[in-house]
C-alpha cells in the first residue's frame, strides 16, 4: 500500500501514509515508512520546477527532435541560441518535496508546472552556443517587438562575433509572436541571419518557457 500510494502520488508525506495506514487498521512510524521507501530506491527531493506544456507544445517538440535526430555534432555547433527568462527576487517561490527514484527527477508527476508571470523578479536576455556563452542582457520594461530587435542588434550579433561563430551560424529562437513578427523576420533577412530548417516548436534554453 505504501509503495501503490507514493507511484500514484510522489507528494505524499510520512504523515499522510500513517494516517491512511491506521484507517486500514495498520500502525506504523513515520521512520519505518522512511526505511521502507528507501529500501525501495524512493528518496524524498525537491520537485523540479519546468514550463507549464500544453499537448500542442509537447507534440511539437517531439517533432522538432525527431527531424533533428541524426544532426551531426558540428551541425549543433554553428547554432546560437537565445531565450529570455524571468529570475525570482522575492514572494512565493515555495519548493515541493516529492519521493522518486534516481533519474526520475523530469517525470511529470515528479515536477511542478510554472508560467512566466508575476511579482518581485527581473527579465533577462541571453545567448550561448556549444562555443560558449554570449552576452546578457537585461529588460527594462514590457518588452514589444522593437525592443526584441534592439536587443538583437545591441547583443545577439556582437556575441555571435565574441563566440566565432564564423559564416553559416543559425540562430534558433521560440516562438513568441514578438520572434515570428513579419519586421522580426526582415530584420533577421537583412543581417542575413539564418534560422533552422523545418518546424521549430516553442523551445526553452532556460527550461522556463513554452
Amino acid at each position: 500500500m505504501i509503495l501503490r500510494k507514493v507511484r500514484n502520488h510522489p507528494r505524499t508525506t510520512r504523515e499522510e501514509l500513517v494516517n491512511d495506514l491506521k484507517v486500514v487498521g495498520t500502525t506504523f512510524t513515520k521512520k519505518t515508512i522512511g526505511n521502507t521507501l528507501h529500501h525501495n530506491r524512493l528518496k524524498s527531493c525537491s520537485a523540479r520546477k519546468v514550463p507549464l506544456l500544453k499537448k500542442a507544445h509537447v507534440q511539437a517538440r517531439l517533432k522538432f527532435a525527431n527531424e533533428h535526430l541524426n544532426d551531426s555534432e558540428s551541425d549543433w555547433e554553428k547554432v546560437l541560441w537565445s531565450d529570455d527568462t524571468k529570475i525570482e527576487l522575492f514572494g512565493i517561490n515555495s519548493t515541493r518535496s516529492v519521493w522518486r527514484k534516481k533519474n526520475a527527477a523530469y517525470d511529470p508527476q515528479n515536477t511542478v508546472p510554472t508560467v512566466k508571470h508575476g511579482g518581485g523578479n527581473i527579465l533577462l536576455w541571453g545567448c550561448f552556443s556549444a562555443k560558449g556563452t554570449g552576452q546578457l542582457h537585461r529588460i527594462n520594461g514590457k518588452m514589444d517587438g522593437a525592443m526584441y530587435r534592439k536587443i538583437l542588434s545591441d547583443n545577439l550579433l556582437p556575441s555571435a562575433r565574441k563566440l566565432k561563430m564564423g559564416h553559416g551560424w543559425v540562430f534558433q529562437h521560440d516562438n513568441d509572436p514578438k520572434h515570428t513578427a513579419k519586421a522580426t523576420k526582415e530584420w533577421l533577412k537583412k543581417k542575413h541571419i539564418k534560422k533552422p530548417p523545418g518546424h521549430k516548436p516553442t523551445l526553452s534554453t532556460s527550461g522556463r518557457g513554452q
